[in-house]
């Protein structure tokens, strides 16, 4: 037995066996489905279900229950278990993902166990959209994805890198990456990116080395007149972490009653500031969120628990985006 799935913005139509997620039906039958982990730990495969219901085995880490109920679905687990019509969204690309190498410019370190990673593209008429990312693409063809640190710029483009202990590419090969060498790459990548149309309060929530795409939005904002009033909330775990903190301060003047607040979840007795949880803090701090766009990004663990809680202040669910740093099976 099967169901009938039609895409509502393309009319694109296919059919979703019960033993298979909507997702794995749709890709095998050569429909272009957005996605990444296939886990349910980064949320990009989320749609709105228009008509019918799905299953799951059990609920999606990047799927809140009010989510759910709500009659929002994650395509890479869901099971149709009726007939479905399903809305993607409004969906803006800065232009198509492409294969192509790209130039190690440089490699430092921003901490211990975080790489500044920058790359000069090798494609004509480059381009890609604060928030956006890029996949790193391995010999044995896996990969792994890294979000832009920066603006559009010419070809030029940097990330932040967490190492991570043997990790395939984030351990010894990012260590004896040196100038000059090349990456074959895959970019731009994702839907995440700043909506300049909610004209609302910007509520910027990161853990680790998520501040790269939030970053990336926020500085294409200095100097925005447009720019609507910004609260950054930036979760590591002690001062030595807070990689950029001195230049997220330098913003105050160019990003409209910009407020940074800095929390650390093991920090040291001389740490006069906030301590705990990122999304504590948020919810201690602005009790009524219904007024707010809100980005996330860093921990699935993070955003699905920010998720709840702003939900129960007041955040509208067609104003929450998220990019889960959704770790692979294998090490990256």
């Amino acid at each position: 037995m099967s169901c009938r799935v039609v895409i509502a913005e393309t009319g694109d139509c296919f059919e979703s066996r019960l033993d298979e997620s909507v997702l794995e039906a749709g890709l095998r039958q050569g429909i272009a489905l957005r996605h990444e982990c296939t886990f349910g730990g980064c949320g990009t495969c989320r749609v709105k279900l228009l008509e019918g219901h799905v299953q799951y085995d059990e609920l999606p880490l990047a799927l809140s229950p009010e989510e759910a109920e709500a009659g929002y679905a994650l395509l890479c687990q869901a099971h149709a278990s009726t007939d479905l019509v399903v809305s993607t969204g409004v969906h803006v690309q800065a232009a198509p993902a492409r294969r192509c190498s790209a130039v190690v410019r440089g490699a430092s370190a921003l901490t211990p166990d975080i790489v500044h990673l920058e790359l000069e593209v090798e494609a004509d008429e480059f381009a890609y959209l604060p928030g956006q990312y890029m996949n790193v693409l391995l010999p044995d063809g896996a990969h792994r994805s890294f979000s832009m640190a920066s603006t559009p710029q010419g070809n030029a483009v940097d990330f932040h890198v967490r190492r991570i202990p043997g990790g395939r590419f984030t351990d010894a090969a990012l260590r004896d990456l040196t100038r000059g060498d090349r990456l074959d790459v895959e970019i731009p990548l994702g839907e995440f990116r700043f909506h300049a149309e909610d004209y609302r309060e910007l509520l910027m929530v990161a853990t680790g080395t998520g501040l790269a795409p939030i970053k990336s939005i926020l500085e294409s904002l200095l100097g925005d007149d447009d720019c609507p009033p910004v609260a950054l909330y930036w979760g590591m775990r002690t001062e030595a972490d807070l990689y950029l903190a001195d230049q997220i301060r330098s913003w105050t003047d160019r990003l409209y009653e910009f407020r940074f607040v800095p929390v650390l979840s093991r920090a040291g007795s001389s740490w006069s500031g906030r301590r705990g949880h990122v999304q504590d803090a948020v919810a201690k701090d602005i009790t009524d969120l219904s007024g707010h766009s809100i980005y996330m990004c860093g921990s699935p663990l993070m955003i699905a628990d920010a998720k709840r809680r702003f939900l129960a202040q007041g955040a509208s669910m067609d104003h929450i985006y998220s990019d889960g740093f959704s770790f692979h099976h294998q090490p990256a």
